[in-house]
């Protein structure tokens, strides 16, 4: 199998963040990096579990244990764990839409949260995400495409202590540049075109918005982000944190 993408020195970081360490009670696991590439593997190309190659090993254990892991938050956890140094000069917000695949609608509610959306494009997504003044992934959250992204703009900032907080004029609102000064910060926001006494901004720091656009571009390069593919938000997610995690170790 040629198509191992994880190096030598990311699994190093990655491993002991891996449950079944040693230290760890109950079976120690020898084959987390193989598993963490099939994960990878199936977020990269965007194929059906069933069709995973068996150098990877059997499609439903990789299945199970990748269930298991997001059930457990060890994905998450990992993910969170190299947002230990984000350089805060500035955080820079956005949203995107992701279609979902006509399978994917239908899951049972009480399983859990869907954040799934009906628009024109038909059943939609949305992720709406922070970056850090390197495009990095700070926080992720998902909604059906009817949300307003400025309604998710506190939640994406909060415990971050910034200096800009960079959005285009989608989250342009009084009572958001108020919060957002309150944290100590400065909102660089672009002004609505029907404000009678438009804001003034720091138009040279607007133009690093770029930043956010291309961590989007980034992620979707992952097929199984690209399209919805599951039904479940903490499933999504999953493979959201992890392509994120992939990024930090880039």
């Amino acid at each position: 199998m040629e198509r191992f993408i994880l190096r030598d020195d990311q699994w190093a970081r990655l491993e002991p963040l891996c449950p079944g360490k040693k230290s760890d009670r109950g079976v120690t696991a020898k084959d987390n990096r193989l598993f963490l590439e099939a994960v990878l593997w199936v977020a990269r190309t965007g194929c059906p579990w069933r069709d995973l190659p068996k150098e990877f090993g059997h499609w439903h254990r990789v299945y199970v244990r990748f269930s298991r892991w997001v059930r457990k938050k060890v994905i998450s956890r990992i993910k969170k764990e190299f947002l230990a140094d984000p350089d805060l000069e500035m955080i820079l917000l956005d949203s995107t839409i992701v279609r979902v695949h006509q399978h994917e609608a239908g899951a049972i509610k009480i399983e859990g949260p869907q954040a799934i959306g009906r628009s024109r494009g038909g059943l939609t997504t949305k992720i709406h995400a922070s970056v850090d003044s390197l495009g990095n992934p700070l926080e992720m959250i998902l909604t059906g495409c009817e949300k307003a992204d400025i309604l998710q703009a506190e939640e994406l900032t909060k415990g971050y202590a910034m200096s800009f907080v960079v959005a285009d004029k989608t989250y342009d609102s009084d009572k958001l540049v108020k919060y957002i000064q309150e944290q100590g910060a400065e909102a660089v926001i672009t002004p609505r075109g029907n404000r009678k006494n438009p804001r003034e901004y720091g138009r040279y720091i607007y133009k690093d918005r770029n930043l956010i656009e291309r961590f989007f571009n980034r992620i979707k390069q992952s097929r199984r982000v690209a399209t919805r593919y599951e039904k479940l938000d903490r499933t999504f997610l999953g493979f959201l944190h992890l392509v994120c995690a992939f990024i930090w170790l880039l």
